[in-house]
């Protein structure tokens, strides 16, 4: 088990390096004059000034002694300083918080409605309750979700006024339920789709058979095998779900107002702050890579065959 978690952390070296040196390229081609946005859009930098801004912040320097000291900063829990002359990290430990309660709710709904749903269709194949959540699943597919958040605002913010409009003013969960709830519609109807053609292929296997001639019970051998080997597909699609839902929603959390690491994202692009585009986007990689990490763990946990891959 060792070796196997030794060589998904190594692999995830070169990505992270890659990424970031893809990003940093991408927001050091954009357009526009940094010193003159560090100093603000009203004032007039002198040349003494824009030759210190530039020696502090290493602009003068070539791309790739940039891209370095952005390396050396970020291997010491740097992340730059945005153009408010704020740590980035700051700005992190700000955002942060909203898109990890957000994430996690859709998530946890997600998970649990979609491997309930999925299974159920699948022990009732071919009957109502398979064909229901088969269309079901077609017809929420076929909405954006972002549609149906504008509509749940108005209807259920505006008109019955049960939950908060926007913002995070009413804590946690009663302001993150709505957005979490209307972000879902992107992954139920996957997950539980993924879940019943996972337990119908395995409910044929020779395995089940097996398990069944034991004498096992109907339940012992749909939880223990059936279910535990299904699990395998649905949790590679769990975890990459979770791992863009923590990467930010730009979307959702734009139309609730929640001032998250994606809405961080979105206004730092319209106001040429590259530094914390960079800073966010680099942390946001890297969840992403440790979210994987723990999905190709837990491959390992659910069939110990794969450690031998």
């Amino acid at each position: 088990m060792g070796s196997y978690v030794l060589r998904r952390v190594l692999l995830m070296v070169p990505v992270l390096l890659g990424t970031t040196f893809v990003i940093y390229a991408a927001v050091y081609a954009l357009p526009g004059d940094p010193v003159q946005a560090l100093a603000g859009p009203d004032h007039v930098v002198t040349p003494a000034a824009a030759a210190a801004i530039k020696a502090h912040y290493h602009l003068g320097d070539p791309f790739l002694v940039q891209y370095w000291h952005y390396l050396v900063g970020l291997l010491h829990g740097d992340f730059g300083i945005d153009l408010n002359n704020t740590p980035v990290s700051a700005v992190i430990s700000a955002s942060w918080p909203v898109t990890v309660k957000l994430a996690l709710m859709t998530w946890v709904i997600e998970a649990v409605a979609g491997v309930a749903l999925g299974f159920l269709a699948a022990l009732r194949a071919g009957r109502a309750a398979d064909l229901a959540v088969l269309g079901g699943s077609s017809l929420v597919l076929g909405v954006p979700y972002f549609i149906t958040a504008y509509v749940a605002q108005v209807f259920l913010g505006v008109k019955l006024g049960w939950f908060p409009v926007s913002g995070t003013d009413s804590g946690w969960p009663l302001s993150y339920l709505v957005p979490a709830l209307c972000l879902a519609l992107l992954g139920v109807p996957e997950i539980s789709r993924l879940t019943r053609a996972s337990i119908l292929e395995n409910l044929g296997a020779d395995f089940v058979d097996t398990a069944t001639a034991k004498g096992l019970s109907r339940a012992r051998v749909l939880v223990r095998h059936v279910l535990r080997t299904s699990l395998i597909p649905v949790v590679s699609m769990l975890g990459t779900n979770l791992g863009y839902l923590l990467s930010g929603t730009i979307l959702i959390e734009g139309i609730f107002n929640l001032p998250g690491l994606g809405y961080q994202v979105f206004q730092s692009v319209q106001q040429h702050d590259g530094p914390t585009v960079v800073g966010i986007s680099t942390l946001l990689v890297l969840v992403f890579l440790l979210v994987n990490l723990v999905v190709d763990l837990l491959y390992g946990v659910l069939d110990p065959r794969i450690r031998l891959d």
